[in-house]
């Protein structure tokens, strides 16, 4: 048993608390190798955020476990050798499906973990939510529940359609449960093709394809269930219109690809949602950045030479998150 106290992490439970309380979100964002860690900590450090970092079942098995945890240890040194005193990083478990994976990234060293039931009937993901945090709590580990599915698919995450959160649900969810957060669906979506064209309208200004609004009168319900308990949201990359453009320019063939707009994701992170989730944003920067090099100088073979450039595509993606959208710059404890 690895305690994740002893690598220099924290769980979430004071980050919400301070989130919810002063009106801003902090960001989670995915990462499956070093140049997106290095950029994420570089970020977090720059703009005095605390972070989460979140790592898929697909990427933890694309990393290794054990790799993961001296990179989150480093995480942790890294910051502080940047100038950091006291970092606020999570090591978070993004969309666990069953009780066996939670637990063995609990003894791995993880400080937080989401046990994702909601595919399951009500009573069955209550079962398993439970079983989850009661192993994860003996341990000071937080866990993220989920009612309601998201459509859209990201890594082994995939649903043709969403299924809103009933508001009627939470209250018996979070107290036989026990969960420390809810993630809940409320019309964002997994991947880079979050809407089909026909779900939006057309911008006569841009010309570019505007997706529907969120379902605010369903966190709205929520929120009033459950006062001041912390809202997750996921599939909540905005899909960045000019990483997608640079994309195509060199050479991809990324069509119709919608996100969320960055105004509603300001409009939640006001609100109880304090933690929202960003990943399909940085695998398009990073993908943007190796495209742009490897079309520009077609006989570079030095992968410091694209994955380089592609990582500070990435950390200015993060700051602008985290500044611009989320409010969580200039938060950390100490």
């Amino acid at each position: 048993m690895i305690s994740y106290k002893e690598l220099g992490l924290v769980n979430t439970r004071e980050m919400f608390s301070r989130a919810i309380e002063g009106g801003y979100a902090i960001p989670a964002f995915n990462f499956n190798n070093m140049e997106q860690l290095q950029a994420i900590v570089k970020a977090a450090v720059e703009t005095k955020s605390p972070v989460i970092l979140q790592v898929s079942k697909g990427a933890r098995n694309y990393a290794n476990q054990t790799l993961l945890r001296y990179m989150c240890e480093g995480a942790v040194a890294y910051a502080k050798e940047l100038g950091c005193e006291h970092p606020e990083i999570v090591l978070h478990l993004d969309h666990g499906d069953t009780f066996e994976l939670c637990k063995s990234c609990i003894d791995m060293g993880f400080s937080s973990v989401m046990i994702d039931g909601s595919h399951l009937p009500y009573e069955e993901n209550v079962a398993l939510t439970k079983q989850v945090v009661e192993y994860a709590h003996q341990f000071d580990i937080t866990v993220e529940g989920e009612l309601g599915v998201l459509a859209g698919v990201e890594d082994e995450v995939s649903a043709e359609h969403h299924t809103y959160t009933n508001p009627e649900e939470v209250i018996d969810f979070a107290t036989r449960t026990g969960c420390d957060s809810l993630a809940i669906s409320i019309g964002t979506s997994h991947g880079a093709y979050k809407f089909k064209p026909e779900q939006c309208h057309v911008d006569p200004q841009t010309g570019r394809l505007v997706p529907p609004p969120l379902a605010f009168e369903v966190l709205d319900a929520v929120m009033e269930k459950l006062p001041g308990f912390p809202i997750v949201l996921h599939g909540s990359s905005s899909v960045p219109q000019e990483e997608v453009d640079t994309i195509n320019k060199y050479g991809g063939k990324l069509e119709a690809a919608i996100g969320i707009p960055e105004d509603e994701l300001r409009k939640a992170a006001k609100s109880a949602v304090c933690k929202i989730n960003i990943d399909s944003d940085s695998r398009l920067a990073m993908t943007a950045g190796v495209r742009k090099v490897l079309a520009e100088q077609p006989s570079e073979f030095d992968p410091r030479k694209y994955l380089g450039p592609a990582r500070d595509n990435m950390e200015k993606l993060y700051k602008h998150k985290i500044i611009n959208v989320l409010g969580s710059d200039n938060k950390l404890a100490k």
